[in-house]
């Protein structure tokens, strides 16, 4: 692990001859005022290691949430820009707490919001996307403080207004900051790093001391809740390593890299659960695939996000099927009977009580028999799809078999 430290911090970036680092600290992290001075601690620890630090913070603990349920007291549909305006302040209130509290420990500290820190943004309010960071005015105010704590999760449109990032925003905003410094980017949780799978469903389950970007990805898109894939897809543009680890410990986290860094590739690195699915079934359509573009049309502008598709064609007509989350159900119908409004015959079908269970794995790419040793494992559980990739295998089973199908590939796959 020392030499993929090395080579993750190689390429430092200084400011009076003192390497930068940029660290993000997750909600639990800073869920209350004892847990803020724990951060400032670890952080003071660091600069008197000699280094300087950008840090990223979330809102404390379920502040999110909770503003969103006071908006809701008023209005269910509030307008988009005032609410962004209001989740804002949860990560500016935890930023100048833990400004604050750095100063109590002597550090000369300063906390930036959206604005401050010049993060400009494209796109709709609540999923903005990061374009630019000013890096010459972070640069500048370095050389006069040990600390710059950054609110995660928002930047600012081309009008000025805050714009969020939507959850996993501040993941995010910590990666692509490493970007733009050229400088190594650390993300600390209540989770001492990434797991083979998730330890509330399997205790006994590995720490992975290296992951590689494709593999981080997929399984974040899977239910994997340690990083954001968004923050995944930057570093990989960027090649920029992520630490992850504790909060709450020294003991040693895991490390994203580029797959070239790894030396040996486990064929299944991974298990990933995705709960709440429904399996939607559009039965009967007309044999004209004009009416299959128009559906995946319309659900992509209703910002609905469609995985495991299949389409038979057979004497009936054709049968489109694809998995959603529970709770898009609604949006979903309303997009498709406007796909379908020309048509009568046609039938849909929402079959509700499913997980999407997946294997992630690079080694994948040249292993034999992962497939095999998949369904092997699963001989015992019925399934109702299977997706495949390069380096991935996903299946929709019946809640009700969650354990017994993530025992049997744990101990198949040895995770």
């Amino acid at each position: 692990m020392n030499r993929i430290k090395e080579l993750a911090y190689k390429n430092y970036v200084k400011v009076d001859n003192i390497p930068i680092v940029v660290q993000k600290f997750g909600g639990s992290s800073v869920a209350d005022f004892d847990r803020i001075m724990n951060v400032a601690r670890r952080i003071r620890k660091r600069v008197n290691q000699g280094n300087k630090l950008v840090v990223v913070v979330s809102a404390m603990g379920k502040t999110t949430d909770n503003l969103i349920k006071m908006v809701k007291q008023i209005t269910e549909h509030p307008d988009a820009r005032e609410l962004d305006q209001l989740l804002a302040t949860g990560e500016q209130v935890s930023a100048v707490m833990l400004s604050i509290a750095l100063q109590k420990l002597k550090l000369k500290s300063k906390s930036l919001n959206a604005y401050q820190a010049r993060i400009q943004t494209l796109g709709k309010y609540s999923e903005a996307r990061i374009t630019s960071f000013d890096k010459r005015r972070l640069l500048f105010l370095l050389k006069t403080n040990d600390v710059l704590v950054v609110t995660g999760f928002q930047g600012l449109t081309d009008e000025g207004d805050i714009a969020t990032l939507g959850r996993g925003g501040s993941d995010t905003s910590a990666v692509a900051l490493a970007a733009s410094l050229n400088a190594p980017c650390e993300i600390y949780s209540d989770v001492a790093g990434i797991y083979t799978t998730d330890p509330k469903l399997y205790p006994a389950a590995k720490k992975a001391k290296l992951i590689s970007y494709d593999d981080m990805l997929e399984l974040a898109a899977s239910g994997a809740k340690v990083l954001h894939g968004r923050s995944v897809e930057v570093a990989k543009r960027f090649n920029i390593p992520i630490y992850c680890g504790s909060s709450f410990s020294d003991e040693e986290g895991s490390y994203v890299v580029n797959e070239e860094l790894m030396i040996e590739k486990s064929s299944v690195s991974g298990l990933s659960v995705m709960e709440n699915q429904i399996h939607v079934v559009i039965k009967k359509l007309p044999v004209n695939y004009s009416y299959v573009r128009d559906i995946f049309r319309r659900v992509a502008t209703s910002g609905l996000n469609v995985d495991m598709i299949s389409i038979i064609s057979d004497e009936d007509g054709i049968s489109v099927s694809f998995t959603l989350i529970d709770e898009k159900k609604k949006r979903l119908d309303a997009a498709l009977k406007r796909a379908l409004r020309e048509l009568r015959d046609y039938e849909i079908e929402y079959h509700a009580g499913f997980i999407k269970l997946t294997v992630v794995g690079v080694g994948m790419k040249s292993g034999i028999g992962v497939a095999s040793d998949f369904f092997n494992a699963l001989k015992n559980v019925p399934f109702k799809l299977v997706t495949t990739s390069e380096i991935k295998i996903s299946c929709l089973i019946e809640k009700q078999y969650k354990l017994e199908a993530v025992n049997a590939l744990v101990k198949k796959f040895k995770l």
